[in-house]
């Protein structure tokens, strides 16, 4: 990580609400600055087109990257879930918070540790490196040593995030509506609303760590994964502490064997698959950083289970009868899943229908190919996309389908996303097909009432 990127966090909830304000501050100023040289000129600019500056829209992502947390995890999904909806240049540099966190300074670092674990905090460790090897909106992580020689990976909450989730994404929504930066199309927010649930979750390193306990369970038979051991006695409200696995980016896969990449593509798309259905429990977050992969074993490393969500079995089911019937091109069960799973409501439109049950149906193509689908040449994503955007121009006339349906289509699209840059090709109907379809005892929906 970069050595300038070190910077203190907010932590009261006023200092957090004066960050946001010296923001909203300077781009007022920017934009009229960018009015008058404008109207010099003798053009007539839009104030949307006066926001949307290079300038303007830096000052936003660096501001929310310095102060982590709820605001930082705002952008994150607004440069995920909006995607192309967003103005090319928002998304490009709303898209760098999802790995340009700034650091903490090694002071409130150190301030954390003494808090959480004593004065003393330093004697259980025979060697404790303050410079973090990764950070991200939530925390950052450090590589310590035990006194017996066992290394570690530390994940330390920053200061005040757990009480400023709900002010901050409230503040962040505010700025983002006033300041014309959202175009008004996106529809965010139930987004917003997700995203405290979401981040009060998270947060809470209790949660993560019982999940991180129960996928090692779930796939303690299988050697395909490594997952890390908790250290349950370091572990803390604020501090989550495991063994450390030395591993390499699964991006750095790419330059293997053609062999090598379709197994590790497999693998991982096998993997949603037995989590949708199998477990019912699945990791939602598919940023490339919560995988990597060990060459000299040919295993995946899975970290980072803050995001874990339980799946409704009749949802489980709902999907895969969505699938099956995109399989077999039929209409009117996909048209059915879908009404169950919550896509319709009795006043969308026929054609607004159709377009859902289009972008359903693309989504299933790898899973339509009787032979081993090539992710490298598809350009089904920016199908998807174009498919989407066309959906959004109409956004009044349709919903915001389940949040657990969207963080199951979000965790799909990351792993077509990774088959693609792995350039894999997967036999992926032979993977779905693994899977019987048993259909549950209880209705949808009163599972999820």
């Amino acid at each position: 990580m970069k050595k300038d990127q070190a910077a203190k966090v907010p932590t009261s909830r006023l200092s957090r609400f004066s960050s946001l304000g010296g923001l909203a501050t300077r781009l007022a100023s920017n934009v009229m600055l960018e009015g008058a040289k404008k109207l010099s000129q003798g053009q007539s600019p839009k104030l949307q087109d006066l926001m949307l500056t290079p300038k303007n829209i830096s000052h936003v992502a660096d501001k929310l990257a310095q102060m982590r947390g709820a605001a930082m995890k705002v952008g994150q999904m607004l440069s995920m879930d909006s995607g192309e909806l967003m103005p090319k240049e928002l998304s490009e540099l709303l898209a760098r918070l999802r790995d340009d966190a700034k650091t903490m300074p090694h002071k409130q670092l150190i301030d954390i540790l003494k808090r959480n674990w004593g004065e003393d905090w330093l004697a259980p460790f025979a060697h404790f490196e303050l410079r973090p090897f990764a950070a991200a909106s939530i925390g950052q992580v450090h590589q310590a040593t035990l006194a017996n020689g066992q290394q570690l990976a530390v994940k330390v909450q920053y200061p005040g995030i757990r009480n400023s989730i709900d002010s901050d994404i409230d503040n962040v929504a505010a700025l983002l509506r006033v300041s014309k930066l959202v175009p008004k199309n996106v529809q965010f927010d139930q987004l917003l609303t997700d995203a405290k649930k979401q981040l009060h979750t998270e947060a809470n390193y209790q949660i993560e760590l019982d999940m991180l306990k129960r996928y090692r369970e779930v796939l303690a038979q299988d050697d395909t994964f490594i997952l890390p051991s908790p250290i349950e006695s370091l572990c803390t409200d604020d501090i989550l502490v495991m063994d450390y696995i030395a591993a390499d980016s699964i991006e750095s896969a790419a330059e293997l064997d053609q062999h090598t990449r379709n197994t590790i593509a497999s693998q991982m798309l096998q993997l949603f698959f037995r989590e949708l259905f199998e477990f019912k429990l699945i990791q939602s977050d598919p940023n490339f950083a919560n995988f990597q992969y060990q060459a000299k074993t040919q295993k995946i490393v899975l970290l980072d289970f803050g995001a874990t969500r339980e799946i409704p079995e009749n949802l489980s089911w709902q999907y895969q009868q969505l699938m099956q019937a995109a399989i077999n091109n039929d209409r009117l069960k996909m048209e059915a899943a879908a009404q169950a799973i919550g896509f319709f409501r009795d006043a969308i439109e026929p054609q607004q229908k159709e377009l859902i049950l289009d972008i359903f149906y693309q989504a299933c193509e790898p899973l339509r190919s009787e032979t081993a689908y090539d992710f490298g040449s598809s350009n089904l994503a920016q199908r998807i996309k174009q498919a989407g955007m066309a959906m959004s121009s109409e956004a009044d006339k349709w919903h915001t389908p389940p949040v657990d349906a969207i963080f199951i289509h979000r965790k799909l699209a990351g792993m077509y996303l990774l088959a693609s840059k792995l350039n894999a090709q997967i036999d992926v109907k032979c993977l779905f097909n693994r899977f019987s379809l048993n259909e549950p005892e209880q209705p949808l929906d009163k599972q999820l009432a």
